[in-house]
């Protein structure tokens, strides 16, 4: 908390040869299948079946992306996170988590998962995942050949604006002031750029909380996708979930044609959910549903759509009061408030 794509095809390493992921899951159908995926989009490939072999294969090399299932016979794939995050190696780590399970996914990204994926994974998300998590491995890799440089998301390392695009350094500059607690903030701000949690901005009203949120987007990989900023409380309670997930041609008098919600507009980007705690409780579950399953509902549709955003989230109440009151859903809470 902070107080105030598709597959690219980019699977060259930085040093030479082909990007290499290590894959590690124990059912070997799945294995094999995530293993043929990746290798058909150019990857070097891996596998392992267990955390042993798992930590047995990190030893022996460096890899630019980790996927690991979080149950496996002989432990957790948090324990994989922990071994990445002591030894501060590079590599990015996807974690794939059982259906619905909201609080593994929050857990692995404490720990410093990159991002997750939930199950039954979505060949063409799980794609495009591997490939964002190795783009930063990669970029990492042209920064500090021959050497790859180490960074690990969970111990929130020293990070120079330097090292980010000169959006990335505008927006860390937007943020006027030359305090310790302003230069914590900026440094804070570039460190959890680096991976998809989802972030909660806390202030009051006219502290600079949609400067966080945008500095947020311009130090990440998403700098060159939208940045959506939604005032929640100026939305009518009867056309937010319209606003939100949009609709189709038809769907209610009026829509004369199909209309783009909030996440579509955002897909590949961040969507910044401005006074979060001002949404009613019928829409918080909504919203809990579309950030856990990543796909949306458009009103008048019997599919759903895949969605690739970041959220970022801000509030000027105090959501964990407003939780002990039930004006505030507590699964809700526990999913955007990630990193504190």
């Amino acid at each position: 908390m902070f107080n105030t794509a598709e597959s690219s095809g980019v699977c060259a390493s930085p040093l030479g040869g082909k990007a290499s992921v290590l894959v590690i899951d124990d059912e070997p159908d799945l294995r094999t299948l995530y293993e043929l995926s990746l290798t058909r989009e150019g990857y070097e490939v891996v596998t392992a079946g267990n955390v042993a072999q798992s930590l047995a294969a990190l030893e022996q090399r460096v890899f630019h992306a980790v996927v690991s299932d979080m149950q496996l016979p002989d432990g957790l794939g948090l324990e994989v996170l922990k071994f990445l995050a002591q030894s501060q190696r590079s590599e990015r780590c996807v974690v794939i988590t059982a259906h619905g399970s909201a609080e593994n996914a929050v857990e692995a990204l404490k720990a410093g998962a990159y991002d997750y994926l939930a199950k039954p994974v979505d060949l063409k998300q799980f794609r495009s995942v591997v490939a964002q998590a190795v783009r930063l491995s990669q970029a990492d890799g042209q920064r500090s050949a021959p050497k790859l440089e180490a960074h690990a998301p969970a111990q929130l390392q020293s990070d120079s604006p330097s090292v980010y695009s000169d959006i990335g350094e505008k927006a860390l500059a937007a943020i006027v002031g030359e305090s310790e607690l302003i230069s914590q903030l900026r440094t804070r701000i570039a460190k959890v750029a680096r991976s998809m949690a989802p972030v909660l901005v806390c202030g009051e009203s006219g502290t600079g909380k949609e400067l966080v949120a945008r500095a947020i987007h311009a130090c990440s990989h998403r700098s060159d996708g939208p940045f959506v900023a939604v005032n929640c409380s100026a939305i009518p309670e009867n056309l937010l979930e319209v606003e939100f997930f949009g609709a189709r041609k038809g769907a209610y008098t009026g829509a004369v044609s199909d209309r783009e919600g909030f996440f579509q507009a955002a897909h590949g980007g961040t969507l910044f959910l401005d006074e979060m705690g001002d949404l009613p409780q019928a829409m918080q579950a909504k919203l809990l549903r579309a950030i856990q399953e990543r796909s949306v509902r458009p009103v008048g549709d019997a599919q759903e759509q895949v969605v690739n955003v970041r959220i970022v989230s801000a509030t000027h109440r105090n959501l964990a009061s407003a939780v002990a009151a039930g004006q505030f859903r507590q699964d809700l809470f526990y999913r955007i408030n990630v990193i504190d």
